[in-house]
């Protein structure tokens, strides 16, 4: 299972331990419990205690294959090899699970916990932690501020106090609730019916001040709902001196599509960049070109007028593999990366072009570039480049010039596609605490996944390429120190190698097969490539191709796909896992994928 980092939320910082897709399998706890002296059941998942909002939960375990077996007196599925992982209903508060090996009978205890709002015990409430804002809160003199709450039911009528002002408070006409991210991946990832009625109310404040915290007050008959949310509005005068600024203290800042971890990531904001600070909420920072940061990314101080710079000319210079192209700019402003088909776009906000030559020699990379000023002072760059292909780039300052680096098409033997060539194997996990999936067994995720990573590296090299592995034994290896390798590394292909599990609703008994993750558009090709060669290739289930925004996805400096190999908490699939044989025709595969694709490389 892939692991992910969101920095620079401390709660959210993957760490020791690790979780991946912050899915419950990988906290399981793999349990041996013994029964009589002829009689052994291995309960993997769930633990004892287990806590859960999913309305079902598999059970994943092992027993000898010749033995009955039963989950709550039903009589269940396994593997040739004796595997079981069927999944149970649950309802709400405690459940029981019973499971029966012979005369032997072990129980665990899982609670189902109430999913969504969560009411006082009479109904008659606001739900719990729904007031917003939730945090402080600053807007700008003539900008929408909103205001929502849940209620039970939309037949009430209110408002919010703010200031001086009372602002009608309505319930929406239609609304539902959307699932997790990792609803995709169980196909649960449809809007669902509310289940409580959101009231809003928007205002624009003409006048600046802190206007504290809204008060918010519902009444239906002689019943009345009151409240003082937490976070307070202050409403600020934009463009007047001094300005608030935020300059990136980190080698490279997350920003965001709104102010927290469950937005969007956009282009990273490189070390020095300055932005005027333009809206905030809590610990997050709107930037003046409308992204948001975290303000432990940032140090804020006082400037007289919003970050401004001018771009003249522009250069090119052609060095080995790439090609490096030169903004000089009178100061450090936010980039922006596009890529589409043969297109690489660069756009710099807060910029102002005052451009009359351009160096820009001819490469075999690149077929030619052409620039336009956009609204809003964006400069943008757009390159075409010679193969629909892309390699890989990096974006740094020198000083206060932006470098942008376009890696050129590897120079390959078309006999021998993969002499020369360098390749990243990244075997998922490792190490005392990093153990990924969980399997009926015990055996963990990171256990088969570098037996095949092990095996690929031999294959490759004898096939002529440089292998580059994140770790070789079984250690602990942080996504920082992984995604760095790379980086440092500049390979030509970037695989990180996984296998897989599921939410506590998907269903382990029958969810199989192959799936590979992208999440550069560079990137895609080889995804989907690898995918559809592994399938046909080992006649492998199909589980998809999916973007994915994962730490191991994330490199731009190389094509970087994550391949999630099978699912160690699947019965049946786990055997093919685990059969050694079938490891080595796994590697020879993937070999053979990745020897097949760089050779139709034009």
């Amino acid at each position: 299972m892939p692991l992910f980092s969101d920095s620079p939320c401390p709660q959210l910082i993957v760490s020791r331990p690790r979780v991946a897709w912050m899915l419950p399998v990988l906290a399981s706890l793999s349990v041996t419990v013994p029964a009589q002296a002829d009689t052994v059941l291995h309960w993997s998942y769930p633990p004892d205690n287990h806590e859960t909002v999913a309305d079902r939960i598999f059970i994943i375990g092992t027993a000898d294959p010749e033995q009955r077996v039963l989950i709550n007196g039903n009589p269940i599925y396994r593997s040739p090899a004796g595997h079981f992982a069927p999944s149970v209903p649950l309802e709400m508060g405690e459940n029981v699970i019973e499971v029966q090996v012979g005369d032997n009978r072990v129980q665990r205890r899982v609670t189902r916990l109430l999913g969504g709002p969560n009411f006082p015990d009479d109904g008659l409430g606001f739900a719990e932690g729904s007031l917003e804002p939730a945090v402080d809160i600053t807007r700008q003199v003539g900008e929408l501020v909103c205001f929502s709450a849940l209620a039970p039911g939309a037949d009430w009528t209110g408002s919010v106090r703010l200031g001086n002002r009372q602002i009608p408070l309505l319930p929406e006409s239609t609304s539902s609730e959307l699932p997790s991210n990792a609803a995709v991946l169980t196909g649960e990832n449809q809007p669902q019916r509310a289940r409580a009625s959101r009231y809003r109310a928007c205002h624009r404040f003409a006048n600046s001040g802190n206007l504290g915290r809204p008060v918010f007050e519902l009444r239906r008959g002689d019943r009345r709902l009151r409240e003082t949310a937490t976070g307070s509005v202050e409403i600020v005068t934009p463009n007047v001196s001094p300005l608030r600024v935020a300059r990136v203290i980190s080698a490279e800042a997350v920003s965001r599509t709104g102010p927290g971890t469950s937005y969007s990531r956009l282009t990273p904001i490189p070390e020095g960049v300055e932005a005027a600070i333009t809206g905030s909420e809590g610990d997050w920072l709107r930037l003046d070109y409308g992204v948001w940061v975290h303000r432990d990314e940032v140090e804020i101080h006082e400037a007289g007028a919003s970050p401004q710079a001018v771009i003249r000319s522009i250069s090119s210079r052609q060095r080995g593999d790439r090609t490096d192209i030169y903004f000089p700019l009178s100061s450090r402003v936010p980039p922006q990366v596009q890529q589409e088909g043969r297109q690489f776009r660069l756009t710099l906000h807060n910029t102002t072009a005052q451009t009359d030559l351009i160096a820009f020699n001819a490469n075999p990379a690149i077929e030619g570039m052409t620039w336009q000023a956009l609204d809003g002072d964006r400069v943008q760059y757009t390159f075409e480049m010679n193969s629909p292909q892309q390699w890989g780039y990096d974006l740094r300052y020198d000083n206060t010039t932006l470098v942008l680096s376009l890696r050129h098409p590897p120079q390959l033997n078309p006999s021998q596609p993969l002499a020369g060539t360098t390749i990243f194997l990244d075997p998922g996990h490792g190490g005392p605490e990093d153990f990924g999936a969980t399997s009926p067994t015990g055996i963990r995720e990171k256990e088969p996944v570098l037996t095949v990573s092990l095996l690929l590296r031999d294959e490759l090299e004898r096939r002529g390429a440089r292998v580059i592995l994140s770790r070789e034994t079984d250690i602990d290896v942080g996504l920082r120190e992984r995604m760095d390798m790379i980086q440092k590394a500049e390979p030509t292909l970037a695989l990180s190698l996984h296998y897989n599990a599921l939410p506590d609703s998907g269903d382990a008994e029958n969810t199989a097969g192959i799936g590979t993750f992208w999440y550069h558009p560079q990137a895609q090709d080889l995804a989907v490539f690898l995918y559809r060669h592994l399938v046909n290739d080992l006649n492998r289930p199909e589980y998809g191709v999916f973007w994915a925004n994962f730490a191991l996805t994330r490199p731009q400096i190389a094509p970087s796909v994550l391949l999630e190999l099978g699912f160690m908490i699947n019965p049946d699939e786990y055997e093919w896992i685990m059969d050694e044989q079938e490891q080595q025709r796994l590697a020879l595969s993937l070999a053979d994928g990745i020897e097949a694709w760089l050779a139709r490389q034009p």
